[in-house]
C-alpha cells in the first residue's frame, strides 16, 4: 500500500489542511504542527482568520526530512589573549589599604 493510500480520504482530495489535519496527516500532535510552523518548518496559508496549509507544503517538509540541508561550515573561534595582570593588581592593592581587615574566626568555646 503506497504512502497516498494510507492517507485519509478527505486529506487526498483537499488542497488545504487544517492544522488538525495537517497534524493527522504527519501523525504528530496539532501543537506540533504549531511549533513548526513558528520555527519556520511549515509555510501556512492564511485565509482572513484560519490557518491552512498547503498539501504540497507538507510534501516539501517531509522531502526536506529525507534530505536535510548541509549544515554551514563554521570556523573555530579565536580568542585574543587576555591581559589579566590589571586583575591581580586591583586585588593586591586592596588587600594592602590599611582600613582592609581580614576575616576574624570566631570560635566557639
Amino acid at each position: 500500500m503506497s504512502a497516498d493510500e494510507q492517507m485519509p480520504n478527505l486529506s487526498r482530495d483537499q488542497l488545504l489542511l487544517t492544522t488538525e489535519e495537517a497534524a493527522d496527516v504527519l501523525r504528530i500532535g496539532r501543537t506540533t504542527v504549531y511549533a513548526l510552523i513558528k520555527d519556520g518548518h511549515l509555510r501556512p496559508v492564511h485565509i482572513g482568520r484560519s490557518c491552512r496549509i498547503s498539501r504540497a507544503e507538507l510534501e516539501r517538509y517531509v522531502r526536506r526530512l529525507d534530505n536535510p540541508a548541509p549544515l554551514p561550515r563554521r570556523r573555530p573561534r579565536v580568542h585574543p589573549p587576555v591581559d589579566q595582570a590589571p586583575l591581580f593588581t586591583v586585588v593586591l592593592a586592596t588587600r594592602d589599604r590599611p582600613d582592609h581587615t581580614a576575616p576574624t574566626e570566631h570560635r566557639s568555646e
